[in-house]
């Protein structure tokens, strides 16, 4: 007899099924920055391709309807989480091969395309094995075990990798072994969500009569969204609010990894480790919580602006980095923890603001496109970020994302928001 929903309490899977979404997505985004640059791969490779790797999320509105019309979400669920498994392990055999950079991103790309599917469904799954109080209830210890995966990922994860490079002196053996555990971790939790993932009556296929309806609406919500009312201002503002982070987010690590005398920090991999998954982590999640209560005190438009300068601003602690090369590595602790500090705090606002134009009929659905140019956003400027800084060096390059803060007070200026929008009532 199998389980019903209401016999499985969702402590059981809720934190392991949100904890195995934020795994692949840092694994992708930001740990295999860190590998390609301690593999000697250069910073315009590393920032073009890696960008391309936003692409699944970027379009991920538009196959989403395919989750909903084939098998159940616990299907999809479990399905992914084998086949990220799967990608690890074959990230794992292939770094080995003279021909691993193409092999491997080949194999982070379909990671990516696994992932975005999972996020699709494991939200979907949420809100159909739980009725409203109990999402309620949950939605901060998802949150929470969301960036416990960021922590493990981009902290627990890389000081093990940097750990192994300096115990066996080899670096393409380290991040063998490191994916392999990886796939261990994997193939547990599929293992573990195949048999405590509740089986709700909601989380049925679709029938074949619905499809042609199902494809029919989505065409008209698609239309809808950019039927709304300043919807190019609104898109503007989605794909420049973060201009300046999507450049410095693929270069942070390689600079910090770069010897001095190529105008690098010449830190660690384990010190990086510590630096973005340990101090980075704690002082986003800070920065977000008390960017979250501004916004629920004074409303949107009263913090868009000032949040606008906390996310750009403080790119000013990676100029210092550049210009002055501190050797302190507590000094570099303190310039991370405020870069995103101010990273956390004022993307509060963009996370409200999407909130803002998802407002109406479809609003899951236009979050997920508004989601979408999100990802856009961050891919496009991120392309061209390695050729740009070794164009103009480290300096330079990180002055440019200063500068770039003017399209980013601009559109934050001109966007129309309701002056009572995220108060608290």
């Amino acid at each position: 007899m199998q389980k019903s929903e209401k016999s499985i309490n969702p402590w059981a899977w809720v934190p392991t099924l949100y904890f195995a979404q934020g795994i692949p997505y840092v694994i992708v985004m930001t740990v295999s920055v860190i590998m390609y640059k301690r593999f000697g791969v250069s910073n315009t490779d590393i920032a073009l391709y890696t960008s391309w790797l936003y692409l699944p999320w970027v379009i991920k509105p538009f196959w989403s309807p395919v989750v909903d019309l084939f098998k159940t979400k616990r299907w999809w669920i479990v399905s992914m989480q084998l086949l990220i498994g799967a990608g690890f392990a074959g990230v794992a055999l292939l770094i080995p091969m003279p021909f691993y950079f193409q092999a491997t991103l080949a194999v982070f790309w379909l990671m990516a395309f696994s992932s975005a599917t999972y996020d699709v469904a494991a939200d979907g799954f949420y809100m159909l094995a739980l009725d409203e109080g109990k999402q309620s209830f949950f939605v901060g210890i998802r949150s929470l075990f969301y960036r416990f995966a960021m922590i493990a990922g981009q902290g627990v994860l890389i000081v093990f990798a940097g750990a192994l490079e300096r115990v066996t002196g080899n670096i393409r053996l380290a991040w063998t072994i490191t994916f392999f555990v990886l796939t261990g971790i994997f193939i547990l939790l599929m293992m573990y969500h195949r048999f405590a993932l509740p089986r709700p009556e909601a989380d049925r296929q679709q029938g074949a009569v619905n499809n042609n309806q199902l494809l029919k609406e989505f065409g008209v919500t698609f239309l809808s969204f950019f039927r709304k009312k300043g919807i190019v201002l609104s898109l503007l503002f989605l794909l420049l609010y973060r201009l300046g982070e999507a450049m410095l987010v693929k270069l942070a690590q390689p600079f910090m990894l770069d010897p001095v005398t190529e105008g690098g920090l010449g830190l660690s991999t384990e010190q990086i480790g510590l630096a973005y998954g340990i101090v980075g982590v704690a002082a986003l999640v800070l920065g977000g919580i008390l960017g979250g209560f501004a916004i629920s005190w004074k409303g949107l438009r009263f913090w868009m602006l000032p949040m606008a300068l906390s996310i750009t601003l403080p790119n000013l602690a990676y100029v210092y980095m550049a210009l002055f090369q501190p050797e302190s590595y507590y000094t570099v602790l303190i310039c991370v923890a405020i870069e995103q500090f101010g990273y956390g705090f004022g993307f509060a606002a963009f996370l409200m603001y999407m909130i803002m134009v998802a407002e109406g009929e479809h609003k899951t659905a236009h979050y997920a496109f508004a989601s979408g140019f999100m990802a856009l956003g961050m891919m496009l400027p991120g392309m061209m970020a390695g050729w740009l800084q070794e164009l103009v060096g480290y300096q330079w390059f990180f002055i440019i994302i200063v500068i770039l803060t003017i399209p980013t007070v601009l559109v934050a200026s001109f966007v129309k928001i309701d002056p009572a929008f995220g108060k608290k009532k």
